[in-house]
């Protein structure tokens, strides 16, 4: 038997996708035993009409809107603050990436006694969890990119550290997600286009991740073409249902498919973020084609087959390299970091930083801290041939 052929594979949750699914809540709640849920979404959505209505559907729901855009762990301690006070029985999570983080974090953390930091996604640290102290999660994503929804971890910044920390745990996976793309149609262009970026990113990097899991590689190519597809349409009419639909299920997709691994994006992507309040989405978009000319020996083969099924004008690696930098132009997303106000005051701790994120293990080339600062140093300065 080869023994390259053997995976542990798993596959997401239960997924209410289309328009007008949200009027679904109550019921999705009432499923899961939930009488009292705690509502968590981000300070820019505590004052929208979702908001209001989805409460408005849950009588006995309460609030939380302490989250910002990279939660940080002071958002999940003021949010168990409140479901305890509350008395609450679950967790819906309403909102980005960010609030779906912290929703499945609060809800994870809602019974343990252990301090947070010790589920971090190291070896078997996630065994030191209860089970029975993780209370059910509704996920509502109104973003397509992180793919939060069916994910069962959550990113939060230590603020001491300045380090984006995976809290992970099987059971952290939302119960019941309600996927509608109208929740998803006031998304400003430029959010829509940074975070369907993010996605493309997910699809991507576990696609070239090595290993053997076929089903997660399928699952990204599908991934990848409909955000060909689909995304330059949402972000030039945010109204295009279709359009939305497609681009909620690409996320979900590029989370399902990043079970398989990561790579230098993101590693790169989460010290960016954690110093310099970068938006990730955005921050993962600017960095890719940096990455990708670094790891160009490595991926060349793989790209034969993704300019096919992207249907590509000329093939392989140069065919996909040229339609990247055509695409992230097409979408407005900026070329350096530099662009983004990403400075180079501390790139030897952005390389270092960047090397023991365990994303970084999943590179398709094996990356260390000095070469990591350098495709830092060439994304800042927008200089592909120094990334190489």
């Amino acid at each position: 038997m080869n023994i390259a052929m053997k995976g542990n594979w798993n596959y997401p949750t239960k997924v209410f996708a289309g328009p007008g699914r949200i009027a679904e809540l109550p019921k999705a709640c009432e499923s899961l035993g939930m009488s009292r849920p705690l509502l968590v979404t981000d300070t820019g959505l505590k004052d929208s009409p979702m908001i209001r209505s989805a409460l408005a559907s849950l009588p006995n729901a309460r609030l939380f809107a302490e989250v910002r855009g990279n939660p940080v762990a002071a958002n999940v301690e003021a949010g168990l603050v409140a479901y305890r006070a509350g008395n609450h029985d679950g967790v819906v999570a309403f909102g980005g990436g960010s609030a779906l983080d912290a929703g499945k974090v609060i809800a994870f953390m809602s019974g343990q006694t252990r301090p947070l930091w010790d589920f971090e996604d190291v070896g078997d640290w996630y065994m030191r969890a209860d089970p029975k102290g993780i209370a059910p999660v509704v996920a509502v994503p109104t973003t397509a990119g992180t793919g939060s929804e069916v994910g069962r971890a959550g990113v939060i910044l230590n603020e001491e550290t300045h380090q984006k920390k995976i809290i992970f745990h099987p059971q952290m996976m939302p119960a019941i997600v309600i996927s509608d793309p109208e929740l998803t149609v006031g998304l400003p262009a430029h959010i829509t286009a940074a975070t369907g970026f993010d996605a493309f990113v997910h699809c991507f990097e576990a696609y070239c991740a090595p290993g053997f899991h076929p089903m997660a590689d399928g699952i990204a190519l599908e991934g990848m073409r409909l955000i060909k597809e689909f995304l330059p349409r949402a972000t030039r009419n945010g109204g295009d249902i279709e359009a939305r639909s497609r681009m909620l299920t690409a996320a979900s997709m590029g989370a399902a498919a990043f079970q398989k691994g990561l790579g230098g994006i993101h590693a790169i992507a989460h010290p960016v973020g954690s110093f310099f309040n970068t938006h990730h989405g955005l921050t993962n978009a600017v960095i890719t084609p940096y990455v990708v000319v670094h790891n160009r020996e490595a991926i060349a083969g793989r790209m034969n087959l993704l300019a096919r099924v992207l249907d590509l004008p000329k093939p392989g690696m140069d065919g996909v390299m040229e339609w990247l930098l055509a695409f992230r132009k097409e979408l407005g997303i900026p070329h350096t970091l530099a662009d983004i106000g990403v400075t180079l005051d501390n790139p030897e701790q952005i390389g270092r930083e960047a090397s023991i994120d365990p994303c970084a293990g999943g590179n398709p080339i094996p990356v260390d801290a000095p070469t990591l600062e350098r495709i830092f140093r060439a994304a800042v300065k927008g200089e592909l041939s120094l990334a190489s």
